[in-house]
């Protein structure tokens, strides 16, 4: 209640100030019809005030939002359903949901009257143009009486994430790097060599068909033995990304590092749809194994939040990267490199691993500053030395698409690889 009265307005405190004035010059006059007046007054912004001070406590909240987990520059859909739950109706209320910058300007809603036990739903919508997890709450509701007397405002404490991941773009299925011809699709394929039905032949087991018997192996350990099972065969792929901050350029959405991002999500989603078991490694330390449930969105909630490390380090991402590298197919998202680092990628080769790389001119992302024929030049020497390390290279400017690009990583780089090193000799520019 003391809320509530702390609560009045300017027409409340308006008429419990007519009323002591009423009541003064009631007394003075000898008035009591005046006094009655004068008590009329004081008890209307008292009740509005006990009126909204108890349905405060009545209110329930729900938020859902549609979808939880969208695109950049996408819309989501907030839905707030409101119920009464008193017996007494509540007056006029409006609504007002707390939204970070990046979101747009609070949303305010009116919602008129609700009966008791009624319930009543508002929606609206928020866009982001910049990838991140965002709090959405807690909702302000401000609830007045019929005659303006009162107002209150209550926060409801829930509050909602809305994670806005990268940009996903549709890419062309095409023949990898390293595929070959097996049972079923085409594709990039190892065989597991863990357990013990790798071997040849195993110890027989009640259940086990007779067929199976190997009985060339039954004869020379003494114990019945059966043909090992088949195994199946695994599409593995890592995707590497380099969140090294100054090999990239630009601000905001048009970054390169955002370039890369979108790339790496395109990507996962790209091998997740094509059977592949993939991983992902960031130049932040992030590693990811994206197992058969969840595991596109577990990549896609990881790279809404992944950020551009100042101080990143490329030996310690191919570090991380080597730890777990059981072969299969390796496909990078590089920054600017130099030739050093470049080399220093070969060490990814390791257990037959056929690797792509997209290596991002990131020069090509700001206003040239006159050098722009020396940045070219490094960039043409460190692609070069990236093929040269054995990976296929696709080069990447400002402006260049990913579904354009993608067929190249099964035509390999030869030719870029000859025009870098016609550059490298001759001292020339690639255009």
């Amino acid at each position: 209640m003391r809320e509530a009265l702390r609560g009045l307005t300017t027409r409340g405190r308006s008429f419990l100030a007519a009323a002591i004035a009423a009541a003064v010059s009631a007394i003075i006059l000898g008035e009591r019809d005046l006094l009655r007046v004068a008590v009329l007054l004081a008890v209307l912004p008292l009740l509005a005030a006990w009126y909204v001070g108890r349905s405060r406590y009545k209110l329930a909240c729900t938020r859902s939002l549609e979808p939880g987990r969208a695109p950049v520059g996408s819309s989501a859909r907030v839905v707030l359903r409101l119920q009464n739950m008193s017996r007494l109706p509540t007056g006029t209320m409006l609504l007002e949901d707390r939204l970070p910058y990046a979101l747009g300007s609070r949303p305010r809603v009116v919602l008129e009257r609700l009966g008791a036990h009624q319930a009543s739903s508002v929606a609206y919508t928020v866009r982001a143009d910049i990838r991140g997890r965002y709090s959405i709450g807690p909702l302000m509701v401000r609830l007045t009486d019929p005659f303006g007397l009162c107002e209150l405002t209550r926060s409801f404490p829930s509050i909602d994430k809305l994670t806005v991941i990268p940009q996903v773009t549709a890419l062309p299925r095409v023949r990898l790097a390293g595929e070959y011809a097996g049972t079923g699709e085409s594709r990039a394929r190892s065989v597991a060599v863990h357990g013990e039905d790798d071997a040849a032949t195993r110890e027989y087991r009640r259940g086990d068909d007779l067929r199976r018997v190997h009985w060339r192996s039954t004869a020379r350990t003494g114990e019945l033995m059966v043909r090992r099972e088949e195994q199946p065969w695994e599409s593995r792929a890592t995707v590497v990304l380099d969140t090294r901050g100054y090999a990239h350029r630009g601000e905001g959405p048009t970054a390169s590092f955002e370039w890369a991002v979108a790339a790496a999500a395109s990507i996962a989603v790209h091998l997740r749809e094509s059977g592949y078991k993939l991983r992902m490694v960031t130049g932040s330390g992030i590693d990811i194994d994206a197992a058969e449930g969840g595991g596109e969105g577990l990549i896609l909630d990881t790279l809404a939040d992944v950020k551009a490390e100042p101080d990143g380090d490329l030996s310690s991402l191919v570090e991380h990267v080597r730890r777990r590298n059981d072969g299969g197919l390796v496909i990078g998202l590089f920054g600017a490199l130099t030739v050093a680092e470049a080399e220093l990628l070969s060490q990814l080769r390791g257990n037959g691993a056929s690797c792509i790389g997209f290596t991002i001119d990131s020069s090509t992302w700001v206003p040239s500053s006159g050098n722009a024929p020396e940045s070219d030049r490094e960039h043409a020497a460190a692609s070069l030395a990236l093929v040269r390390s054995g990976w296929k290279s696709v080069p990447v400017t400002h402006g260049d698409s990913l579904a354009a690009l993608w067929p190249s990583v099964a035509r390999g780089s030869q030719g870029f690889a000859y025009r870098a090193a016609m550059a490298e000799t001759v001292g020339g520019v690639i255009r």
